[in-house]
């Protein structure tokens, strides 16, 4: 009897468990219920606690992921390449992570359809309103991964050089010779020419041009130049820097002295020496720089000709 008693107080205090249990579970699926509800049928839109939760589990969850994977992926790079690929894996970033919001409120039961057909003529206004965003973003992608320019790249555009001090997914920023800095729109890399100095090396040819008297002694000429460049700072020894006789102009003849730099970057201040070097040792051997010079005729009544 009393075996009995025993068993039957089990089984009524399993049930009594299983009964508050399901009240529990009741009482957070109600919970979970609660929220916004729109529409009726398939039209329908709900959004619930339970949506908000799932949403933001799975969005800490991706984050997650994409860190570890971040990581994995990034280890055994070289600092240029991984912040080159960081930048990437912003964009890759956000991506994701829409995808991954629609695909969770489709799985909660919310119609995505409903929600894309109502927000359509929103995305074609913002596509068309930013565009050149998505151009620049997408400019950006292929710079970084093409490397067609880098870090500490000497660049020309619109007429301003620059040195590449950094490189964002959506612009690009240059230190100018005026240690000025210009910010640079992706997309300009892409649909407009611009010069990269040292995208084969850093190694690049300058020249200075200068022009001296009619009757001049050609060769001295050449060797005054070659000694202006010579030894100055900035100047690589090899190659050699050599000068060719240009032209015959209408009031010099035309050299051009060649020299090869490691920093193109300061190549203004080089020029400025050699051209100080070049009029001081003309000077102390007598060969002229001529200024432009016209022959005008003036003709009068008399037949006359003034020069």
């Amino acid at each position: 009897m009393v075996k009995i008693l025993a068993v039957f107080q089990d089984e009524t205090l399993v049930d009594d468990a299983k009964e508050i249990t399901t009240n529990i579970w009741e009482s957070i699926l109600d919970f979970l219920s609660l929220g916004i509800h729109i529409g009726e049928g398939e039209k329908a839109i709900h959004l619930t606690i339970g949506h908000v939760l799932l949403l933001v589990t799975t969005l800490v969850v991706t984050n997650y992921v994409l860190k570890i994977s971040r990581v994995f992926l990034t280890k055994r790079m070289e600092t240029s390449n991984k912040l080159k690929f960081v930048s990437i894996f912003k964009f890759l970033k956000y991506l994701i992570y829409l995808i991954v919001i629609l695909i969770t409120l489709s799985a909660a039961g919310i119609n995505v359809t409903v929600l894309l057909t109502a927000s359509a003529a929103l995305f074609v206004g913002l596509g068309l309103a930013l565009q050149e965003l998505f151009q620049d973003i997408i400019g950006g992608i292929f710079i970084i991964t093409d490397k067609s320019l880098l870090v500490g790249d000497i660049i020309e555009i619109d007429g301003k050089v620059g040195r590449v001090i950094e490189i964002k997914l959506r612009t690009t920023r240059a230190l100018t010779r005026d240690d000025k800095v210009i910010i640079i729109p992706n997309h300009k890399f892409i649909s407009d020419t611009v010069f990269n100095y040292t995208q084969n090396h850093k190694m690049t040819r300058e020249s200075v041009t200068v022009g001296v008297a009619y009757g001049s002694d050609t060769q001295l000429v050449k060797n005054l130049l070659l000694e202006c460049v010579v030894g100055q700072e900035g100047i690589l020894e090899r190659p050699k820097p050599f000068v060719l006789f240009e032209d015959f102009g209408d009031s010099a003849l035309i050299f051009r002295v060649y020299f090869f730099i490691s920093d193109s970057f300061i190549d203004p201040g080089i020029k400025s020496d050699i051209r100080f070097k070049i009029d001081n040792i003309f000077k102390e051997n007598g060969i002229t720089i001529p200024f432009p010079q016209r022959v005008v005729h003036l003709q009068g009544q008399n037949n006359s000709t003034l020069q």
